[in-house]
């Protein structure tokens, strides 16, 4: 147990940190209420070094992937709490700050807003680590249920509630059925630890086919854990909540559950393992193989379509970032590759850059999104959504327009900037495995993503400005942290491609087949009949 507690410095930091915060929120003195964000960002670079450097190896076969993941959520998470500033309580802050109205502790969800937000970086990073069916189910719904209630109270309005209750009900569905899964890979493998659960799939593997049982249990935790991804078809909630919670709770949504159902697949799939018994390949077995291999098809189609035809700019990437997720597929299932020690035929150590590419990538456009605010119907400032509120943005406000016109296009994947460097893997790796038609498939889709990625390009540099009265008033700076995470966001998508991260997403991705094969290569051993009595 104290071995535990050792490779937990980074969620210990975090969950004392989220401690503190929810006290520091109650306070009646306004300065003391805005240590919260402060206290949040110390917590989550302190368990970023924490991460790298006591993270002891996994006993599981991906061994480096804790270290990595948990760094990753840990900047990441810092870049998304710039993001965050301002989000709750604004309205009722301010009305405090005018005289209006008395400070009330009942009231204030200052305090639980970034300690919610801190829980749930905490279960991603447990995620990253996690070696049991039992850690890995506590690990997201402990990322899930804190974004239920951000999501709900990121605005003063009915239809952030509405999202809430939308993505809660969801969500129990989703967790219903990967705990089900859960209990049929336990009941076909007799224990919840990732390494027995292997060790008894390999002893199927060398008997024959894989017990139906196991099957079904990896096929049902895989469609639960797509809700956590935004998978086709555990899609559905997705646009309906990223319009109606705020910019940066969405920009939180599109990274932290996603990049913690990916952590889940590849430590579920990595007990099944990428081989088969008959032959030392790269392929997951069948069933579970065909149900990836369509699901990453439809989920990249689906979303790039519907994308297509949208004009809000959240819908927009709530369906990018569900197409996001396809493309992320095809690294599972073209697995670890043969070659160990090339990054480009590594296709889980595509799927760990591709998050953080991607991560840092989708800041930028929220950021645009949650610093733009136009009049609402009842005269309340709300943000900016439609896609006309944007144009002439490069004129109007040039930091913001190109903030928004770097962003899409590194979503986009244009050469050199960082999305190019995240997606040349995948189409290698899926090309080294052999499944040349999805990767057909997939350079497709990126072909119609360019369509509407393009669109929110020229719309913010090429067409001129509304006339003078109709455009969107930009928010007048009491929250320039979000400008600054769209700046660290535009940064990231031009310096990151330069800096030799690979070699990080490498280390994490290797496989440890050697052993399995090594085992399955081996001839039955006969069996030594018993004397008789």
């Amino acid at each position: 147990m104290i071995e535990k507690i050792h490779a937990l410095w980074p969620e210990i930091t975090l969950f004392a940190a989220a401690c503190v915060v929810m006290v520091v929120g109650l306070s009646r003195n306004v300065q003391v209420r805005r240590l919260c964000v402060p206290v949040c960002f110390i917590a989550l670079v302190a368990a970023g070094v924490l991460a790298w450097f006591t993270t002891p190896m996994s006993a599981a076969a991906m061994a480096h992937l804790p270290q990595y993941g948990k760094t990753l959520a840990a900047f990441v998470g810092a870049l998304l709490l710039l993001l965050l500033v301002g989000t709750p309580d604004r309205e009722y802050e301010d009305d405090v700050a005018r005289g209006r109205a008395a400070f009330e502790p009942i009231r204030g969800t200052r305090g639980e807003f970034y300690a919610f937000y801190l829980f749930s970086i905490t279960g991603l990073m447990l995620c990253a680590g996690a070696d049991d069916l039992i850690w890995l189910f506590l690990a997201l719904e402990l990322t899930s249920l804190p974004t239920y209630i951000m999501v709900a109270i990121s605005t003063g309005r009915n239809r952030s509630m509405e999202a809430g209750v939308k993505y809660f009900f969801l969500g129990a569905l989703g967790a219903a059925t990967f705990l089900f899964g859960f209990a049929l890979i336990y009941g076909a493998t007799g224990s919840t630890k990732y390494t027995a659960i292997a060790e008894a799939l390999q002893a199927q593997y060398q008997a024959g086919p894989l017990n139906a049982i196991a099957v079904a249990g990896v096929v049902l935790a895989v469609l639960g854990i797509g809700f956590k991804i935004a998978a086709v078809p555990m899609h559905f909630y997705t646009a309906d909540v990223y319009q109606g919670a705020s910019a940066p709770v969405s920009a939180m949504l599109a990274f932290v559950p996603k990049a913690a159902g990916f952590f889940a697949l590849l430590g579920l799939l990595s007990c099944v393992g990428w081989f088969r018994a008959t032959e030392p390949n790269t392929s997951l077995p069948e069933p579970i193989h065909e149900v990836l291999w369509f699901m990453a098809v439809l989920t990249m189609t689906v979303g790039n379509v519907l994308a297509v035809m949208q004009n809000s700019v959240k819908r927009i990437l709530a369906y990018s970032s569900i197409a996001h997720s396809g493309y992320m597929l095809v690294g599972l299932i073209a697995g670890p590759g043969l070659q160990k020690d090339s990054f480009t035929h590594n296709g889980l150590a595509a799927v760990l850059f591709y998050l953080l590419v991607y991560g840092v990538s989708n800041i930028g456009a929220f950021a645009v999104l949650a610093c733009l605010e136009r009049r609402g119907r009842d005269g309340q400032m709300e943000e900016a959504d439609d896609i006309a509120d944007l144009r002439g943005l490069c004129s109007r406000r040039p930091l913001l327009g190109w903030i928004m016109v770097i962003s899409s296009l590194g979503l986009l994947g244009l050469p050199p900037l960082l999305g190019f460097w995240g997606k040349m893997p995948l189409f290698t790796a899926g090309v080294s495995s052999g499944d040349y038609l999805l990767v057909v498939i997939l350079g497709l889709n990126s072909a119609i993503a360019a369509f509407y990625y393009l669109r929110l390009v020229g719309v913010t540099l090429l067409e001129a400005p509304d006339a003078p009265g109709r455009g969107v008033p930009v928010q007048p700076g009491p929250f320039p942290t979000r400008v600054l995470a769209g700046v660290a966001s535009v940064a990231g998508i031009i310096m990151l491609s330069f800096i030799p991260l690979t070699n990080q997403a490498q280390r994490a991705g290797i496989y440890n087949r050697d052993p399995i094969i090594k085992r399955s290569a081996e001839p039955a051993q006969p069996a030594v009949p018993k004397p008789e009595v």
